[in-house]
């Protein structure tokens, strides 16, 4: 099996001219859910996030929860009625993600910049009675939307949410939480014809500028990627596509059966990706599983800053190494119905990178692993 690399990092002027969308964070990421108490539980339980507010009721037509952890703020809504959004997203789609809220100190410039240059504006800016939060909400990639946020001394929730005292009795003990401090990347996945295209759009409409691009082509089949990053580096979207001259893989697998682009997995970084991925296990999160070989290899490629070789073996643990450093990353195993969502746990020792050789690393173990089964060939 060949395994190929093409990667090329890009290096951006730190001059540019300002922009109204240059301040954008990262506010929050609601997912539309088919069973809110269900999907509730495996955030607290098995994540480790906390209920910190609810929304919505029977006259509203939804469910919400938000949830923290560390500066990750997840909203989970299940739609009760047949006509509203997170109604519609399931059926088409599944669980995912359906918008990704982003932070800014002037929502109507914000908005104005966004729409002017290519975004579909879907709510014009108002605030919310009674709160000093003003939103706005514009078109993103897929059935994907952002809300721009303002806002003016709250309490970090989204607008219409109720704060929710927390249950101690339901809090994850400080020895087993596991520690995810914000969300690194989201990792996007897009029809053929459609990278230039979602580049371009978040480079216009945004602001975002692109850092890294390479094409990886394993046998048969391949893939291309560029990441877009916010001014601020607050947001990152790696955004993938088939590479339409090779075989069928599993971003067309993602594809069909989303239907069409969307999140393929959102990564959470960690401070220590040993500890974290520990305490997930603990919690009931199931990791994918790294031939034995994966490791006999690692030190021909790296030569290890932190942990020891013994504990990433026991976890499953993956390295890689870039111009900037190292990373530990790891991937859940999906209980999505459609296996269309998953996360990632990740760990940087100054790596900006992805670990996409991570993909020849795993798959030369395999290699190894299946001539050691069968005896050279012949």
């Amino acid at each position: 099996m060949t395994i190929t690399e093409d990667f090329e990092r890009h290096d951006q002027p730190q001059h540019d001219a300002a922009l109204p969308v240059d301040d954008l964070r990262l506010d929050h990421v609601e997912l539309y859910v088919e069973d809110l108490d269900r999907e509730a539980a495996e955030w607290t339980s098995r994540y480790g996030f906390a209920v910190v507010g609810t929304a919505g009721g029977p006259e509203e037509g939804f469910r919400s929860l938000a949830l923290r952890q560390g500066r990750i703020l997840l909203v989970l809504t299940e739609g009760t009625d047949d006509e509203h959004p997170a109604t519609i997203y399931v059926h088409l789609h599944g669980s995912g993600v359906a918008r990704i809220a982003l932070s800014t100190g002037d929502v109507e410039a914000a908005f104005a910049h966004a729409v002017d240059r290519g975004a579909r504006p879907l709510a014009t800016p108002a605030r919310t009675p009674g709160t000093g939060v003003v939103a706005a909400e514009v078109s993103g990639f897929g059935d994907v939307v952002h809300t721009l946020v303002e806002r003016d001394g709250t309490d970090g929730l989204p607008a219409g949410f109720r704060h929710v005292e927390a249950d101690a009795s339901a809090q994850t003990p400080a020895a087993d939480a596991p520690g995810l401090v914000e969300i690194d990347h989201f990792a996007v996945c897009v029809n053929v014809g459609e990278l230039e295209e979602m580049v371009a759009f978040y480079q216009q409409s945004f602001g975002f500028r692109e850092i890294f691009e390479e094409r990886i082509a394993v046998g048969s089949q391949a893939m291309l990627s560029k990441v877009v990053q916010s001014r601020g580096g607050d947001i990152t979207f790696t955004v993938i596509q088939p590479d339409p001259d090779a075989d069928p893989g599993q971003i067309d697998d993602f594809l069909k059966n989303h239907g069409g682009s969307g999140v393929q997995h959102i990564a959470f970084s960690s401070e220590d990706a040993v500890g974290s991925v520990r305490a997930l296990a603990r919690g009931g999160v199931e990791f994918l599983s790294t031939p034995a070989t994966y490791y006999e290899l690692l030190g021909r490629r790296v030569e290890l800053r932190r942990h020891g070789l013994e504990a990433l073996r026991e976890l499953n643990l993956l390295v890689d190494e870039d111009h900037g450093g190292q990373l530990f990353q790891i991937f859940t195993r999906s209980t999505h119905p459609r296996r269309t969502l998953f996360f990632e746990v990740i760990e940087r020792l100054g790596a900006e990178t992805f670990g996409s050789s991570n993909i020849k690393a795993l798959y030369e173990a395999v290699e190894l692993e299946q001539l050691r089964q069968n005896g050279p060939a012949r």
